[in-house]
Parts: C-alpha cells; structure tokens; sequence
C-alpha cells in the first residue's frame, strides 16, 4: 500500500492517480480536502489519525475505509510519518532560559508518559504502541532511503562518560572517521558516549580541529545535570559549526523510559520511543555494518549479549562485527570480551570479534578507506 504523510503528498497522488484505493493517509486533517473524498474511490483505504469533516468520515463508511480516530489530548503525534529532529523535541526550549525548559515537547511528552507509567489506562497504552509502531514505519523508511540499511553502525557506551572523558573525545574520533568513510553512525540518542557518537558525525565534515574547539565549548557543562546547561553548550556547538546535509548526517534511537535522560541534539533524526525493550533490541538489529561498545556499565554489557544472540542465532539473516573499544576495560575491569570469545567459538560470529585500542583501527577494520583526512 502506498504511504501518505502530508497534504502536499496527498495533492500530488490524487493529481497522479485519480483516487485513494489501497492507500494508508496518516496524521492528517483533511477537512480542507472534503470535496476530493467526497468525490475520489476508497477501495481499501485507511486513515489513521487523520481529522475528517462529517461528511467525509461518512463516506469513508459507506465505502468500508478503515478509520482509526485521532487520539484526543495527548502532547505527541500518535500516528506520525518521519522520524523525530532535535529542532522538534526541543521546540519551545529557549537558549539560556532554563525555565524554557518545561515548554519544549520532549519535557512536555516526558511528564504525560511518566504520569501514566502505573496507572494502566488503556488509551494511553494504546496510544503509545501505536507511536512506537509509526516511529518503527518512518525508521524503516529512512534506512531504505539512500541505501542506508546496509551502512549503519552502532557505538554502544555509557550514559555516564562524561564530555571531559579522553573515551568521549576518542568515540567522537571514531564516529567522524566512520561518516566520513560513508556508514552512517548511530547510538542511543542520549547523553554520554551516545553524544559522542553524533557529534563526531555531526562534525564529519568539518575540519579536523573543530572536535577539540566544540569539546572547549561542551567542557564547563561536563554531564547532562543541569540539563539546560548541558543543552546550551550543545547549541553553541551547533551553530559554530553547522549541520551540512548528506555529510552530519546520524540517528539517534532514545526512549521516554529513561526521559529524565534528555537526547543529545547532535542527532540529525531521532527515533525515540517509549518501549525500552523495542528501542534496545531494534538499535542493535539494523547495525547490519557491525557495533561498538566504549567502555560502559550494566546497559551496555546487556546490548553486548542481547547482539551476540543476535549473531548467535543469526536472527535476522546476518552476521555484525563486534568490536570492543578498549582493552583492557573489557580484559579485565568488564572482563566481558574473554567470556563472550569462548561463547562464540566455532560459531560464525566467532571471526567478527575484535578488540582494540585504538579508534583508527576499529575505523579500518569497519570501513576500510583513506585516513589521511581523518
């Protein structure tokens, strides 16, 4: 069935196509669009979420249209079409004003989900698949687009690194090396060594001393407490060296579970979520390209084996590369690399483990190409 997510798209087909048969419209209102439902065929078509005259909701009625209605008071798009941008999460947020902070959507859809986490009413549980099903739709779309399915991968660290930490400045080295050799890096879209990994592609195409001149800049706001001002020295980073499409490009995957956890801005698109489960696992299937895991704690080691039974299984077709950043962190202080290296053993996977402690290996070792102007 064919997609529509905006007016303009809707225009386009009817003028293309003549009709809506075995089409799916989404988040939409429609209301300036009556006479052209009241007049086109809708063989199988089905609106979701979209705001209808009465005349029109009839007609898609009486000609066996699926409806499913807008979602009332919510803070967020149930059925959505794209994936998420910082400019959206944080729409409302005003630069140096910290009590801003609770007008931007992000905050805003953090507080509603929070409220709700124990109270199991129905609709706001509904609301919230039906979300996460639409954010994993427009994600999907966005991984075909380009050709980027097949050159995602995933660095996987601590929330806790801390900007100051010389691990955030090496995973931000690592994240250029590789946007800059064509992969399109992605991470858990919060704070920590997830930021490192979008601000290195953030800066891919910027020169060399622009990492250490935007650590300078994030240094004074070392970790995401106060938010705001963690927020700000991100948004002077920002516009000192801004975002240029095609070449900072990078996806950040966070979730309203951990939303005390704001997303870094340095994401292009954003796929956030509320189900943990569906955004850990999810994160870790479409780095077909491989994952690394920097040094990290309790949820990092988790993704290391939730992505070995991935490979063990070949779950999903294919076998990742895991390659652990940091030798002797996952030798001896995590001794996970040891433990997972006997597990893999005679198994195909077995031959994607590699540990290093170097960036400019694990960036030759991901995506072969010229390091001369990394």
């Amino acid at each position: 069935m064919i997609e529509i997510d905006s007016l303009e798209e809707f225009d386009n087909h009817l003028l293309r196509v003549g009709d809506l048969d075995h089409v799916v419209l989404q988040g939409l209102d429609l209301c300036d669009r009556t006479t052209s439902l009241l007049a086109v065929r809708l063989a199988d078509t089905v609106f979701l979420g979209c705001v209808l005259e009465p005349s029109a909701q009839r007609r898609t009625y009486e000609h066996g249209a699926l409806v499913f209605p807008k979602f009332p008071a919510l803070p967020f798009r149930a059925f959505r079409g794209a994936l998420y941008t910082p400019q959206e999460l944080f729409g409302g947020y005003i630069n140096g004003r910290p009590e801003t902070f609770g007008e931007a959507l992000d905050t805003q859809v953090y507080r509603w989900y929070d409220s709700r986490r124990s109270d199991g009413h129905i609709m706001a549980a509904l609301a919230q698949r039906i979300h996460d099903h639409a954010i994993d739709n427009a994600l999907a779309e966005w991984l075909e687009a380009n050709n980027r399915h097949q050159r995602v991968v995933a660095i996987m660290g601590g929330h806790g690194m801390a900007r100051t930490d010389e691990n955030y400045a090496e995973v931000a080295k690592l994240s250029r090396a590789l946007t800059r050799r064509g992969l399109v890096c992605a991470s858990g879209g919060g704070p920590g060594a997830m930021e490192a990994t979008n601000l290195g592609a953030w800066l891919a195409p910027h020169a060399d001393e622009a990492l250490a001149e935007a650590l300078s800049i994030l240094a004074p706001a070392p970790r995401f407490e106060p938010i705001p001002d963690w927020l700000d020295t991100a948004f002077v980073v920002q516009q000192r060296f801004p975002f240029v499409p095609g070449a900072s490009e990078s996806l950040g995957v966070p979730t309203w579970h951990y939303g005390h956890e704001p997303p870094n801005v340095f994401a292009s698109h954003i796929a956030k979520y509320f189900a943990n489960s569906i955004r850990e696992d999810g994160l870790l299937a479409i780095a077909l390209a491989g994952v690394v895991f920097a040094p990290g704690s309790a949820g990092t080691i988790q993704e290391v084996f939730q992505d070995a039974t991935q490979n063990h299984y070949e779950s999903f077709g294919v076998v990742s590369p895991m390659v652990f950043f940091g030798e002797d962190y996952w030798t001896n202080t995590k001794p996970v690399y040891p433990l997972l290296a006997q597990l893999a053993e005679g198994m195909a996977y077995g031959d994607k483990l590699a540990i290093h402690d170097n960036v400019a290996d694990i960036a030759d070792l991901l995506a072969p190409g010229d390091s001369a102007q990394e």
